[in-house]
């Protein structure tokens, strides 16, 4: 009856959860006692964030997964007393487990038993908020689901015969799979189409020669906050994993009258599925064709080299390692450190401190920016003749005039800020070269 209350009063129903944290031999127990916690930490605010309470942690250490349920006999008859405990709905693994070993471990648990890769996917799909972005997450999902068929459908493994049972000849389980393929090729090709516009939106912005520079980092490193900064926005930001899932572009205006393009993306996480790698490579697309990458690290925390490192890696994965990189140093206003530029050094990005809370190092973000792209901008004084009304009107619809005089000759005097490539290409179409201008 209680039940039925909450559900007719429309309040979401907060599962119990047993979380489950495995140390393997392979890790050093005494070097990376700081990052055990740190995964702890991360585990349970990916539980928290997906809308489960932890009711209790168990841990363990074993030399390797057992093939069986993944932990010891032992481990499990303790996590079945947990749930026994505390009336659990869930028991979640902080580690990619086989069909069978879930399988296994419902069976004994007599409760739904997920791993690290079903954690994230539930997060995603409830974040997604665009078309793009739910079919991306439901094409992970069915993917991670193709293999864990046989939990949900052991009892018509086969289909029995006589009068009134006989079927179209094929399992319950085999006709799952086939209709799970069906709708894999139809995401498939609503994704390829998707891809096919953002194609043509980069294409676009090649065009008109705007430079695109791509938020990356660690989820929850403050990137929405400091791209609402810089933008102006409203995109949802908030103190939590994967607080928002689909990316957004927006223009913005450098000094000097540069532009470029700034766009926001997911966030990246340790131990990142592969199926969500590979079904958000559309929208990370904007990443690997970026002009310059933006690495927004949280500075306040402990393992911001460790998180460094996981994006690095993903970044690596997707094919991006070439593009040039800024380190954000974000969250300022949680340690010691004032505002500061670090330049590149040794092979390492050039680093910028900041807060995108407080806004302290915006300016100098915003010339660092302007400095990167310097040199694919002319800046400088052009003589028009007024037969050249047509070229005076493209430097004002492209934002690239910062004053004009007319000359006693009636020739316009413009002192302009424009992308070379874009002056280039706008100069070749009217036949005319740079040294009749200035």
């Amino acid at each position: 009856m209680e039940l039925f209350d909450k559900l007719s009063q429309g309040e979401t129903l907060i599962e119990s959860a047993i979380l489950v944290q495995i140390k393997f031999s392979s890790r050093s127990s005494s070097s990376h006692s700081g990052q055990e916690q740190q995964d702890i930490n991360e585990f349970t605010e990916l539980v928290r964030s997906a809308g489960a309470h932890t009711s209790t942690l168990v841990t363990g250490s074993r030399a390797s997964p057992d093939s069986r349920y993944f932990v010891g006999t032992g481990k499990a008859d303790e996590i079945k007393t947990a749930v026994k405990l505390h009336d659990a709905d869930v028991v979640i693994f902080d580690h990619s487990l086989s069909p069978a070993q879930e399988r296994n471990l419902e069976g004994l648990l007599e409760c739904r038993v997920l791993d690290r890769t079903a954690l994230i996917l539930d997060i995603f799909a409830q974040r997604a908020q665009s078309h793009e972005g739910k079919l991306q997450v439901e094409l992970a999902q069915l993917k991670h689901m193709s293999t864990r068929l046989v939990r949900g459908w052991t009892h018509l493994e086969r289909q029995k015969g006589g009068i009134g049972m006989r079927g179209p000849g094929e399992t319950q389980l085999e006709t799952d799979r086939r209709l799970l393929s069906i709708r894999i090729k139809q995401i498939n090709k609503r994704l390829d189409k998707v891809n096919k516009q953002r194609e043509q939106g980069r294409q676009q912005r090649q065009k008109t020669e705007i430079p695109t520079v791509s938020l990356v980092g660690y989820t929850n490193a403050g990137k929405s906050t400091l791209f609402n900064k810089i933008t102006g926005s409203q995109v949802y930001a908030a103190d939590q994993l994967f607080a928002t899932l689909d990316p957004t572009l927006r223009r913005v205006n450098l000094p000097d009258q540069q532009a470029i393009v700034l766009a926001d993306t997911v966030g990246f996480v340790r131990d990142l599925p592969h199926d969500l790698v590979a079904a958000f490579r559309a929208t990370l697309q904007e990443t690997i064709e970026a002009d310059l990458i933006l690495h927004v690290i949280d500075s306040s925390d402990e393992q911001r080299d460790f998180y460094r490192e996981q994006v690095n890696n993903v970044i690596h994965e997707l094919g991006a390692e070439d593009v040039p990189q800024i380190e954000v140093m974000n969250k300022i206003d949680l340690t010691e450190q004032s505002v500061h530029i670090e330049d590149a050094h040794n092979g390492e990005p050039a680093r910028i401190w900041l807060s995108s809370l407080t806004g302290e190092g915006l300016t100098e973000l915003y010339d660092l920016l302007a400095q990167q792209f310097a040199d694919q901008v002319f800046k400088g004084e052009l003589r028009l003749h007024p037969a050249l009304a047509r070229l005076r009107s493209f430097f004002y619809e492209n934002d690239a005039v910062i004053d004009e005089k007319i000359s006693d000759k009636g020739e316009y005097l413009m002192n302009i800020c424009i992308q070379k490539r874009l002056m280039d290409s706008v100069l070749e179409k009217e036949e005319l070269n740079l040294e009749q201008l200035l």
